[in-house]
């Protein structure tokens, strides 16, 4: 996908409508319809020697997993997906090493701050 935007870099779309020069494909007023979107994304995985099943839904998938990652709430993430329930957006996304990793990291941190007064017990 970044070698994508590389070649055309355009300010707001990752599939501008392209219509002529690269010149004019950065300056595109819209975006591409469905199938020319789709159809990019296609011919974009199989120049990179992708030989998965990969979609524009993969990128919103992979999209919502790394913002878990980094430690956004999933209730922001539901937010920026535009989903009404956090059901919804549960769905998109996995549990990674890293997710798993960055819990273990804060449940340790919160009982390694634990204090207990046996006294007022």
């Amino acid at each position: 996908m970044r070698t994508l935007w590389r070649k055309h870099r355009h300010p707001q779309w990752l599939f501008p409508l392209a219509t002529g020069s690269l010149e004019r494909v950065r300056h595109a007023t819209t975006h591409m319809d469905r199938g020319g979107a789709q159809s990019a994304m296609k011919a974009v995985v199989t120049e990179c020697g992708i030989h998965r099943k990969v979609s524009i839904h993969s990128l919103r998938h992979s999209f919502a997993t790394h913002l878990l990652e980094q430690g956004l709430s999933l209730r922001h993430i539901q937010a920026l997906l535009g989903h009404s329930s956090p059901t919804t957006t549960a769905r998109y996304t996995q549990l990674t090493q890293e997710t798993t990793q960055h819990t273990a990291e804060i449940m340790n941190t919160l009982v390694n701050g634990l204090h207990v007064d046996l006294e007022r017990l």
